[in-house]
C-alpha cells in the first residue's frame, strides 16, 4: 500500500471509531463536524495529498473590530499548539490549518489532530468573540433585553464585557 492509501485507511479507521458525523468526498477528502461546548460545531476538512495531509477548520469569521489585538492573540497562541496553527483566509476569516507528512500517520495520530482542532477552536472561541466582536455582542444583548428575548447563549460575556442582567 502506498503512503496515500495508508493515510486514507488511518483516517477511515479513526473516524469509524470516533462517533463523529463525517462524509467522504472522492477518494481522499473528508468533511467532519466536531461538536464543542463554546463553539457548538467546528467544520473540518481533511485532504490527503500525495505526500501530506492538509487540515482546514473554520473557527470564526473576520473580526469586526480590534484586529491587531485579535491577530496578536492568535500568533501568541500558535506558539503553544500541537499540529495545527491559526491562520486567515483571503477574506480575513479565522481557521486552524496544517500540512502534515503522511509518513507515520496512524488512526491514533488522526485522533490527536482532530482533538487538537476541537480543543483549540472550542477554547479560543469566546476569547475571539470578546476581542473581535464586543460591540456587536453588546448591541445584541441590549436588543434582546429590550424585547424580552432570551440571552442564555450570551451569558458567557456578562462578566468579560460588562453586560448587565435585567432586574427581575
Amino acid at each position: 500500500m502506498n503512503l496515500q492509501a495508508t493515510a486514507v485507511a488511518a483516517i477511515c479507521e479513526a473516524l469509524a471509531e470516533s462517533g463523529l458525523q463525517w462524509e467522504r468526498e472522492g477518494d481522499s477528502m473528508f468533511h467532519i463536524e466536531l461538536p464543542g461546548e463554546r463553539k457548538l460545531k467546528t467544520p473540518v476538512r481533511l485532504d490527503v495529498g500525495d505526500h501530506s495531509l492538509s487540515v482546514h477548520a473554520f473557527v470564526c469569521r473576520k473580526p469586526d473590530e480590534n484586529h491587531e489585538v485579535v491577530y496578536r492573540w492568535l500568533l501568541e497562541r500558535n506558539m503553544k499548539m500541537y499540529a495545527v496553527a491559526f491562520g486567515l483566509d483571503a477574506s480575513g476569516d479565522i481557521y486552524l490549518d496544517a500540512r502534515l507528512p503522511l509518513d507515520g500517520l496512524t488512526a491514533d495520530e488522526v485522533d490527536r489532530i482532530l482533538g487538537s482542532v476541537l480543543t483549540y477552536a472550542d477554547e479560543s472561541f469566546n476569547t475571539l468573540l470578546e476581542l473581535g466582536f464586543a460591540s456587536s455582542i453588546r448591541k445584541e444583548w441590549a436588543w434582546r433585553i429590550s424585547r424580552g428575548e432570551p440571552t442564555f447563549n450570551l451569558e458567557a460575556f456578562v462578566g468579560p464585557l460588562g453586560l448587565q442582567r435585567p432586574v427581575e
